[in-house]
């Protein structure tokens, strides 16, 4: 299931600090806002965030992910 999170606690989780704004990078893929500092992967020219890479490689790839 998922929780809808306040914007200032996503900020806190992800860079522990909310008086310093974290520099813009640019998106990923999906349109999703990159700070510096951030994991990201390139694929094929694509930027995509590391939260991101599953969602990627399945819908952009063709992956299935299984426990076997």
């Amino acid at each position: 299931m998922n929780t809808i999170e306040h914007p200032d606690i996503t900020r806190m989780r992800r860079y522990g600090d909310l008086r310093n704004d974290p520099e813009f990078f640019g998106f990923d893929y999906f349109g999703d806002e990159i700070f510096f500092g951030e994991e990201v992967v390139e694929i094929d020219g694509d930027l995509v965030l590391q939260d991101n890479l599953q969602l990627y490689l399945e819908e952009v790839c063709g992956a299935k992910f299984y426990t076997s």
